[in-house]
């Protein structure tokens, strides 16, 4: 008779499994809780202890640790010198083994777990047995997924067992499953330890979803998902629309991390990873107004993502653009419907809580990996300090903290201009200063934004030459960082041109 040792935390679909497996023959071997339900269901099993010998102790953290367990499952079945070796020992073969793990991640997740139950759910004896047998896989099948179910009972009801090319692709499954699971672990004790530059580390990721192809279509491309968390495009949902592209969601990716510098009803539009149209207002409708009003040209496209539910007034001034994506916390069902009538636009959802964020990012180079806190510094952070002798009104305030908000996610070198609640002008990516300012003042000017301008500036100047310039396009304010060995030029030459400006000390390249 072949025997399976069943041990699950999740218990999906293992009492018609284990029925399954008992009609073919086999015996069923459990633990704790997974023998009480299979028992509950009439099915006969038999305990640990009886294969062991041995009680379970230690509130159950010491019972399939015991060689009549694992000599069970590692004894190569065709060498002799294992088979006379158990046969002095007692220990019989077992040909399966169905385990899933403590759930440790979702224990940690939990708001306001202790340290003594994260500890607690840290599982030694189900990765051991799961390790063993993968280990063993040319005679043992390991089952780690409840969804390969119904794989196993078709294979072993067809040929007597589950063939090789199975056991070998579930044994891969079970050391990738094992891996996640010590990665959430070691981050796990990492972090509580405050080890912040440990000697190695790992991340894990779950697979979303394959994509057609990558950048361009000669390139392949998966998403997968990390840790849940509010403004993730990983975690959004799709409600409508064909599927997304590798380009789609780097870009929106970009647009939920803009919209996150906002708490008043904000709407965000991006082009190729940057901003192109960024409004607030009262309410979903005035920040989508002023957002397409920003730059109605290279919104047409574009990805755009709200942080306020959008209403049926909304969709009605959005229907008419052509829009790649719409992201919203929610849409009402009115709003919903009139905008499924588009066919390939896709209408998706996204969490929007801040309270659980990552601080580090990582950013793959080749052969490597860098890995940095992540830039959260935004307007409510900086010690503003007036540095000329004409102070910002209050519009140009709000305007220079808009200014400010986009710049930080603009590509260095990086200017933005502001008016009226809109962002007039975006010079990205440029190699000098000047050249990113004539593109913003230029853009500016084309929409007929001439006087009033407020600009942000993603690093010092180092030089006085942006704000003659400045002047030109009639900037009134400006906000920068400051820090350069020639700042005093730069203040001189507001004094003289009557421009007010703001040094703030923090820096915001993006590169």
């Amino acid at each position: 008779m072949k025997r399976a040792i069943i041990s699950v935390s999740d218990k999906t679909g293992v009492v018609p499994f284990a029925a399954g497996l008992i009609e073919l023959g086999y015996q069923i071997i459990s633990t704790g809780g997974t023998k009480k339900a299979l028992d509950a269901a009439g099915l006969q099993t038999i305990g640990i202890s009886e294969v062991t010998g041995f009680p379970e102790i230690m509130d159950g953290r010491v019972k399939t640790l015991h060689p009549k367990v694992h000599g069970g499952l590692l004894a190569i079945r065709d060498n002799e010198k294992h088979q006379q070796e158990m046969r002095d020992n007692g220990i019989e073969p077992i040909d399966m083994i169905v385990v899933n793990l403590y759930p440790f991640k979702q224990t940690i997740e939990k708001p306001g777990v202790s340290y003594e139950d994260a500890i607690e759910n840290i599982d030694i004896g189900g990765p051991t047995m799961l390790r063993s047998a993968a280990k063993n896989h040319k005679f043992v099948t390991v089952v780690v997924d409840s969804a390969d179910y119904d794989t196993v009972l078709a294979e072993v009801r067809a040929n007597g067992d589950t063939t090789f090319e199975t056991r070998r692709r579930l044994a891969a499954k079970v050391f990738r499953h094992t891996a996640q699971y010590d990665t959430y672990i070691s981050t796990y004790l990492t972090e509580q330890a405050g080890e912040k530059e440990p000697e190695n580390i790992s991340l894990t990721f779950t697979r979303k979803q394959s994509l057609r192809y990558g950048e361009n279509p000669h390139q392949e491309a998966t998403c997968y998902a990390g840790k849940k968390q509010g403004y993730s495009i990983a975690w959004a949902e799709q409600l409508h629309g064909k599927e997304l592209s590798y380009n789609n969601i780097q870009d929106a990716d970009a647009t939920l991390q803009i919209l996150k510098e906002f708490k008043e009803p904000a709407m965000v539009a991006v082009k190729h990873k940057n901003p192109c149209g960024v409004g607030l207002g009262a309410n979903a409708l005035e920040a989508w107004q002023r957002a397409y009003e920003a730059d109605p040209v290279s919104i047409f496209g574009g990805i755009v993502a709200s942080n306020r539910e959008i209403d049926l007034a909304t969709a009605e001034a959005m229907k008419p653009v052509f829009l790649e994506i719409i992201l919203a916390p929610s849409f009402t069902q009115e709003a919903f419907d009139h905008l499924a009538t588009k066919k390939n636009i896709r209408l998706m959802t996204f969490d929007a809580t801040t309270d659980q964020q990552d601080d580090k990012m990582f950013i793959s180079v080749r052969g490597g990996m860098l890995q940095q806190t992540i830039d959260n510094k935004s307007t409510e952070d900086y010690e503003m300090n007036v540095v000329t002798e004409k102070k910002p009104t209050e519009q140009e305030l709000k305007d220079l903290y808009l200014a400010m908000k986009i710049c930080k996610h603009v590509r260095s070198n990086a200017i933005t201009v502001a008016a009226d609640g809109k962002i007039a002008g975006i010079g990205a990516g440029q190699m000098n200063r000047v050249g990113a300012a004539h593109i913003a003042f230029e853009e500016a000017k084309g929409k007929g934004f001439t006087k009033g301008l407020c600009l942000a500036s993603d690093a010092f100047f180092p030089f006085d030459d942006v704000v003659k310039m400045a002047a030109e396009y009639g900037v009134t304010a400006i906000i920068q960082p400051g820090g350069s060995v020639r700042d005093e030029d730069s203040i001189k030459a507001c004094n003289e041109l009557g421009i007010s400006m703001i040094f703030t000390g923090v820096r915001h390249f993006k590169h």
